[in-house]
């Protein structure tokens, strides 16, 4: 079974709550100031039965300004994120800076709900709808699936949770690899059982008994029990919203931001080293040494940024940095993390960890850079995936790859591509003696930039069915020639990013279309070859009645020819589609049958004249479907 949490975020009173409790029937504002002020303050956790029979925890986060960093506690962790939007007020302000914590904290998963719908009539809606689609162009949601709901009369809640459902069938849940680790965002106590704390299991497999430390303090416990949505369970795996009962612990020993691990599987730290992106739209540059809120984790801790490669860090810019905290942190390399300002109290950025516990480091050393962009690229498995990713329009064959990455050794490079194909991130392509390593981030962006050119080409040629395929191969590998590339079209191709048919290439979803004045030229000459059968009229002939329009003309009638409605045999003679079909046919069943045929034949069958008889056959041969021998034609 898989195992996934799924979060609310969005402004206040946008009924984040009430969409919970009409999903679930329960109600996740636990504390009395909440029921009493109507609002969330704490995060609340519950869970949902699917349509599909699989059962998600849920985490409702706080939407007000003040409650930010409770928000942040809650989101850790989550795998699909439910944006929840009031139909009538549409985005606000902590449904943007919500977004851009969800962005920093690297989910990609997301369904827009819009709520309230019983509050609005359907032309209000439909332009709510839209204003909200404009405000999520560039974010991860972008294209996310959009379904409208009511709380109270629960219109749309069976639709959210099959999507819900459909979602999660298609992602893939985390395992119960590596080592356990919890970050605690609740801790209480029951009378008899003792402390208990709350959080989303991010990474391993816990089972009863198991002994386990709380970090950053070191204190060492034991797993008395385990509940998962309320009810007992043996053990538990990364993915789940869990409860471990403590023993030997006091509640006041632990605290929100903790992470309860195995004993020695981490470290505590006062500095990290990340990678730090400034959010586009912050109203503040950083200055080396500012002071900031980290949140990391559901840990909250004040830090100064020291900039390792600038002086300023600008808006929508990033770079290197040491982050320097005002307490212990245990967390691990390649955890997200969001920075706020203190005063406002504002979201500003956010960034990933390279290294969990790094030595201090001097600003402007060029060894100091060098050695983190290594460690931000990773394990070798890593190093591999980013230099396919970055080195894919080089096209290397497999041995310069190899010459290259000189600290993976070729047998461990196979072992890693091995991994990097059953996760479908890398295709191999072998030619005669030599291997390419494709990584399936090139053919993306391959296919981006396909589509780019296949687009721009259909604009200037509507009613072209394709471009030529050796005009595209220019244009895509900018004149480079190499045995490559023939196969990376159809890896292309086989992706849906394009259609090849013989020699054409062109957008999946492309289609001929004529405009108003072309269809009246189009059913003429549809209608005029029907009517004349296997004896049809010259071209000069068709083309008299719009002598006017003689370019619409042509080009309705090549364009024809390619959308095959019409067979052209010549420079004077073509056929209705589905008549030379028919031609086709009989023609071929003589030669199954005989073996032969002759021009007379042909101008039997078809009970036409010489002259058509041979645009026919004369066709046959040029697209190899016969071949003439002395008087006869045989399949070629």
């Amino acid at each position: 079974m898989k195992h996934f949490i799924l979060g609310t975020a969005g402004h206040i009173d946008h009924g984040k709550t009430s969409l919970v409790r009409a999903m679930t029937g329960r109600d996740t504002d636990r504390l009395k100031e909440e029921r009493e002020r109507g609002i969330s303050i704490e995060s609340g956790f519950t869970w949902a039965d699917l349509p599909s029979g699989d059962r998600v925890g849920i985490v409702d986060v706080p939407g007000h300004e003040r409650f930010i960093k409770n928000m942040l506690a809650g989101a850790s962790g989550i795998d699909i994120v439910m944006l929840v939007v009031a139909a009538d007020e549409g985005i606000m302000p902590q449904t943007r800076e919500h977004l851009n914590i969800l962005n920093m904290l690297q989910i990609r998963n997301g369904i827009v709900v819009v709520t309230k719908t019983d509050m609005v009539d359907g032309e209000w809606l439909e332009m709510m709808e839209e204003s909200i689609r404009e405000e999520l162009k560039g974010s991860f949601l972008e294209t996310a699936p959009m379904i409208p709901v009511s709380s109270v009369t629960g219109q749309g809640i069976p639709a959210l949770l099959d999507e819900i459902a459909r979602m999660t069938a298609q992602l893939e849940s985390r395992t119960g690899e590596g080592f356990f680790r919890l970050p605690v965002d609740r801790v209480f106590t029951i009378t008899g059982f003792g402390t208990v704390v709350t959080g989303t299991l991010t990474a391993g497999r816990i089972s009863e008994g198991s002994k386990v430390t709380i970090y950053p303090d070191g204190i060492e416990s034991k797993v008395r029990s385990i509940q998962i949505h309320e009810q007992s369970s043996e053990f538990a795996i990364a993915g789940q919203r869990v409860a471990l009962n403590l023993a030997g612990v006091s509640k006041e020993s632990v605290h929100r931001g903790d992470i309860v691990a195995f004993p020695g599987s981490m470290e505590t730290t006062m500095m990290l080293d990340a990678r730090m992106e400034l959010l586009k739209d912050s109203p503040i540059s950083i200055d080396n040494r500012d002071r900031l809120r980290l949140h990391l984790g559901t840990a909250e801790i004040m830090c100064r940024v020291v900039l390792l490669d600038r002086e300023e860090l600008k808006p929508g810019e990033s770079a290197l940095v040491q982050l320097r905290l005002e307490e212990e942190l245990a967390c691990r390399k390649g955890d997200p993390f969001v920075l706020r300002f203190y005063s406002p109290m504002i979201t500003v950025g956010g960034g990933t960890v390279i290294d969990s516990n790094p030595l201090k480091h001097k600003r402007f050393r060029e060894d100091t850079i060098s050695d983190l962009k290594i460690k931000e690229q990773g394990e070798p498995k890593d190093i591999v995936d980013q230099f396919l990713i970055k080195n894919g329009s080089r096209y290397l064959e497999r041995k310069a790859v190899l010459t290259e990455i000189q600290i993976v050794e070729a047998e461990d490079y196979l072992k890693i591509i091995e991994g990097l194909r059953e996760n479908e991130k890398v295709r191999t392509i072998t030619l005669g003696n030599e291997v390419w390593d494709v990584h399936a981030a090139f053919i993306r962006d391959l296919g981006a930039e396909s589509e780019e050119i296949l687009n721009e080409y259909h604009l200037k040629n509507p009613l072209k069915k394709g471009m030529p395929k050796e005009e595209f191969r220019q244009k895509l590998f900018r004149g480079e020639k190499g045995k490559i590339q023939e196969a990376l079209l159809e890896l292309l191709a086989e992706g849906q990013f394009l259609r090849m048919e013989g020699q054409l290439v062109a957008l999946l979803k492309f289609q001929i279309t004529f405009n108003k004045v072309q269809e009246e030229i189009s059913a003429f000459i549809l209608r005029k070859l029907k009517e004349d059968g296997y004896s049809p009229q010259k071209y000069s002939e068709l083309e008299s009645p719009w002598a006017k329009d003689k370019k619409n003309f042509k080009a309705v009638y090549q364009a024809l020819g390619e959308r095959g409605d019409i067979v052209i045999l010549d420079d004077e003679v073509a056929f209705d589609g589905g008549l030379y079909q028919e031609a086709l046919t009989k023609i071929l069943n003589v030669l199954e049958s005989s073996g032969r045929i002759q021009l007379p034949e042909v101008r039997d069958l078809l009970g036409t004249s010489r002259k058509y008889a041979m645009a026919m056959l004369d066709h046959l041969d040029k697209t190899k479907v016969t071949k003439r021998v002395g008087d006869d034609r045989v399949l070629n």
